[in-house]
C-alpha cells in the first residue's frame, strides 16, 4: 500500500502524491520563542519528527522547514517585563527549545527560518497584495487583509463567514473596514521598543503574525509545496489566514495537504498556557526519562486528543522496558530493513495509513514477544531498526533498564491517592487501570476499611 495522508483540508484521507515525484517538502508551524516549551509543544514535534523519518525512510528527499517565531506582541510583553532586548530573548529562548527538542530525540529541521530574517518578503507579499486589491492601509497606519474579497476564505476550518462574523466586533479604533479583516503589517506603536520596529513602504511597523509563515514557506520551498503541519488550534485562523494570504498573493494552492496534531488535555480539557493548566517540558524531564516522554507521545495517534498524566506515563514507561528487554537480551547490531519480513510489512502498513503508530507500536510488541522466544539476533536488529523510524530504542537497553527501575515509595502513595480519588469519583476504569499499572511494576494493592495497603510482590 502507498502511503495515505488526512489532509485537513478535504477532510479525508488521501493518497500522497509529492509535487516533484521522490520529493517531499514539508512546512511545519514552530514555536513562538518567548517562553519554555511545554508538553504540547512536545507533542506537535515528535509527531512531525516520527512524519519527516518516516518520509525519509520510505526513500523520499525531503526537505525539513520547521520556523521560529522571534517577533510577536508576546515577545515584546516578555521583553519589556524582563528589562531586555528583543534578541537577547529570543536568542536564549531558541537554545533552551533546542535543550528541550534535543533531550526528546527531535532532529533537527533542514532549515529552522526565523521570521526576523524574512521581513522584507513579508512586505513584498503585503504590497501584492493591496496591488491586487486584497489589501488595505487603514487609518491607523495598519495593511489589513480583506477576507470578503478573497473566494474560498473558510475552506480549510469549514467556517462559513457568517458564522465567523457572528460575534465579531470592531474596535472603534482597530481601523479595520470588516471585523474578520486581520493585520498583514502592524504601525508602530510609541510604547514599543526600537528593536520591534522596521522600515517599510507602509511605514514603521512590523508584520502580523501570519504572514511570517506564509513569507518563510515560500521563500524555502516555493509558493506550493506538498505538506503544511501544525497543531490544531492553528487550524483557524493561523493556517486559514496563511492560505489567504499565499494563495491571494501567487494564485495557486499555498500546500497539497495540511496536516494537524491533535490537544493534550489535562482532565480532559485543552491543555494551554492561557488555562494556566500546562507542564513544561523541563519539569516533566525532571521526572520521567526523555525516552519514555517521547514513547508516551508516540503511541497514540497523532490526530487523536492525548490526555496527560503521571499514570499514562508511568505506563509508557513499563511498556518500554518491555521493549528494551527483548534487545538487552539479544544485544542487536543495527540491519537494514527488510520490507519483505512479515513484522516489517505490517508497521509499513500501519505507518502508510495515515502514520498509524498505534498499530505500528503493536508491531514492535509482537516482534519483541518473539525474540524473547526465539533469542534471534536478526529479529532483534528489526526491532531495533523500525524502533528507529519512530525515533525509539537506539539507546543502550541494559543501562535503560537499569537507570529508575523501581518507582520510589512518593510516587507509589501519589498513585494510590489518584486511585482513590477516582473511586470516590465513580471513575472505577480508572481506579483499575492504576492497580493494573502498579501491579506491572511489582506492587500489590490490598484495600481495607483503615485504606489501601501496598506490598512489594515477591
Amino acid at each position: 500500500m502507498s502511503l495515505r495522508i488526512y489532509s485537513t483540508l478535504s477532510r479525508r484521507v488521501e493518497d500522497f502524491v509529492p509535487l516533484i515525484p521522490g520529493q517531499v517538502r514539508l512546512y511545519v508551524c514552530g514555536i513562538t520563542v518567548y517562553d519554555l516549551c511545554h508538553i504540547g509543544h512536545a507533542r506537535a514535534n515528535v509527531a512531525f519528527d516520527f512524519i519527516q523519518r518516516w518520509l525519509r525512510s520510505t526513500g523520499y528527499a525531503v526537505t525539513f522547514v520547521r520556523n521560529i517565531t522571534d517577533i510577536d506582541d508576546k515577545i515584546i510583553a516578555r521583553a519589556v517585563k524582563n528589562n531586555e532586548s528583543i534578541k537577547a530573548l529570543t536568542e536564549r529562548m531558541v537554545q533552551e527549545m533546542y535543550r528541550d527538542f534535543d533531550a526528546l530525540g527531535i532532529a533537527r529541521p533542514d532549515q529552522d527560518p526565523r521570521a526576523t530574517d524574512y521581513v522584507p518578503q513579508m512586505l513584498d507579499i503585503t504590497e501584492k497584495l493591496v496591488g491586487k486589491g486584497l489589501a488595505y492601509q487603514a487609518s491607523n497606519g495598519d495593511v489589513n487583509f480583506a477576507v470578503r474579497k478573497f473566494p474560498g476564505y473558510g475552506k480549510l476550518s469549514g467556517k462559513s463567514l457568517d458564522e465567523l462574523q457572528a460575534g465579531e466586533r470592531v474596535a472603534v479604533d482597530d481601523g479595520k473596514d470588516d471585523p474578520l479583516d486581520f493585520v498583514l503589517w502592524k504601525s508602530a506603536k510609541p510604547s514599543e521598543p526600537d528593536d520591534a520596529k522596521w522600515p517599510g513602504a507602509y511605514g514603521a511597523g512590523r508584520p502580523g503574525w501570519h504572514i511570517e509563515c506564509s513569507a518563510m514557506a515560500c521563500a524555502l520551498l516555493g509558493e506550493s509545496f506538498d505538506i503544511h503541519g501544525g497543531g490544531a488550534d492553528l487550524q483557524f485562523p493561523h493556517h486559514e489566514n496563511e492560505i489567504a494570504q499565499s494563495e491571494g498573493a501567487f494564485g495557486k494552492p499555498m500546500a497539497r495537504y495540511w496536516m494537524h496534531n491533535g490537544f493534550v488535555n489535562i482532565d480532559n480539557e485543552k491543555m494551554s498556557k492561557s488555562l494556566g493548566n500546562f507542564f513544561t517540558v523541563r519539569d516533566v524531564l525532571k521526572k520521567y526519562d526523555p525516552e519514555t516522554i517521547r514513547f508516551f507521545l508516540v503511541r497514540a495517534h497523532y490526530r487523536s486528543a492525548l490526555n496527560y498524566s503521571d499514570v499514562h506515563l508511568d505506563d509508557a514507561r513499563v511498556a518500554l522496558k518491555r521493549l528494551y528487554t527483548a534487545l538487552d537480551a539479544v544485544k542487536p547490531g543495527d540491519a537494514a530493513i527488510d520490507w519483505a519480513n512479515p513484522f516489517a510489512a505490517r508497521f509499513k502498513a500501519a505507518m502508510d495509513d495515515d502514520f498509524a503508530t498505534p498499530e505500528a507500536v503493536a508491531v514492535l510488541f509482537d516482534l519483541a514477544s518473539t525474540i524473547n522466544k526465539t533469542r534471534s539476533v536478526a529479529d532483534a536488529g528489526l526491532l531495533k531498526s523500525l524502533g528507529a523510524c519512530l525515533g525509539l530504542l537506539q539507546g543502550d537497553p541494559t543501562a535503560y533498564l537499569q537507570a529508575g527501575s523501581v518507582l520510589d515509595e512518593a510516587s507509589i502513595e501519589q498513585l494510590i491517592a489518584q486511585r482513590t480519588a477516582a473511586k470516590t469519583a465513580k471513575n472505577f476504569a480508572q481506579a483499575d487501570s492504576i492497580r493494573q499499572h502498579l501491579l506491572a511494576q511489582g506492587i500489590e494493592l490490598k484495600d481495607s476499611p483503615n485504606g489501601t495497603i501496598w506490598t512489594v510482590k515477591t
